[in-house]
């Protein structure tokens, strides 16, 4: 069974915090099954943004925990991770947003494969 999404924030929120990393909810969205975008600001003008993975990496059955893929394989301008997430917001305004702070770029997020 998976989380609802308003749970599996508050986890990731709490791993980012035990990891000294700031992060916090942006945009709050379907409490049971929004779809979670996370925003990794690098503190210099850049940032990396993660988005779901697609159904098709999933395999047959329901998934139980949730993947992400980068939309970017390299950190993008600040402003250019804004307007793709005003797009998806546009498209799905039942998502969330989340955004963390880390020079590293440390996302802490299970990563889709291929």
């Amino acid at each position: 069974m998976r989380l609802k999404t308003s749970i599996w924030v508050a986890a990731y929120l709490r791993r980012c915090q035990t990891e000294g990393v700031f992060g916090a909810v942006r945009k709050k969205g379907a409490e049971e099954a929004g779809a979670v975008f996370v925003k990794v600001a690098l503190m210099d003008g850049n940032a990396m943004l993660y988005a779901p993975a697609p159904q098709t990496v999933y395999d047959d059955s329901r998934p139980v925990e949730r993947l992400f893929v980068p939309i970017a394989p390299q950190p993008v301008s600040e402003p250019s991770v804004e307007e793709r997430l005003t797009k998806e917001l546009r498209f799905d305004p039942d998502a969330w947003i989340v955004e963390t702070e880390d020079r590293a770029g440390r996302h802490f997020l299970d990563l889709a494969k291929g």
